[in-house]
């Protein structure tokens, strides 16, 4: 049997959803038509929306994705994280190494999930909350290679020495193909180098991850 739904709320999200997919805003007319509906739908729907400052509209009527949806987006970083801690578990042990799950906040690499390795004698060092520019460290830079990339051409996992932290380097490969999630997978040592069995792993515990959130 197929679960009773609510049209308007339908509607709602398909409005988010379109106003997501564009830098420029949409206009009511824009919308009606992408929705096949009339315009004083759409006004309702907008005005709604706003009400609860999950659409804004600028001086010339475009409406746009508000701030709060931001304060809905924080409440998910401990969904992906639980989501994500096994295959970082699994990654962490087998490597002998801190794993870190990052994703993508503005312009910065933000550490939502770390796990370090039980056995090792020492490691990295690393805390949930960690933040960097994406143009930094591995896990950033594979998440900006995977952007310059075509899904079926992505870059595989991205190597750095010494970026982040003098005598640390890092393996990470991007998270491909979780609407909505931009981010990477990694592990980060003290070594002069990467071992070579670590990017191929790296990039396994990133479709493991991407799996997951699916």
């Amino acid at each position: 049997m197929t679960a009773e739904t609510s049209q308007t709320l339908d509607r709602g999200l398909r409005v988010l959803k379109l106003l997501a997919d564009t830098d420029h805003g949409l206009t009511v007319t824009e919308l009606s038509n992408k929705l096949g509906v009339n315009r004083t739908v759409v006004y309702r729907l907008l005005a709604t929306l706003e009400q609860h400052a999950l659409v804004r509209r600028d001086l010339g009527g475009r409406a746009r994705v508000g701030l709060g949806v931001l304060r809905l987006g924080r409440q998910v970083h401990p969904l992906v994280r639980e989501a994500a801690l096994p295959a970082l578990r699994s990654l962490a042990e087998d490597i002998g190494a801190t794993a870190h799950l990052t994703l993508v906040d503005g312009t910065d690499a933000l550490a939502v999930a770390v796990v370090e390795p039980t056995w090792t004698d020492y490691h990295v060092a690393y805390r949930p909350g960690f933040r960097h520019s994406l143009d930094r460290g591995a896990a950033g830079r594979a998440i900006l290679a995977a952007r310059r990339q075509a899904v079926t051409d992505h870059p595989g996992y991205t190597l750095t020495h010494g970026e982040l932290e003098a005598g640390a380097c890092g393996a990470a490969a991007p998270l491909l193909g979780v609407s909505g999630v931009e981010g990477s997978v990694g592990v980060v040592m003290l070594a002069d180098a990467v071992p070579e069995r670590v990017g191929p792993r790296v990039v396994d515990a990133a479709r493991e991850v991407a799996e997951a959130l699916r």
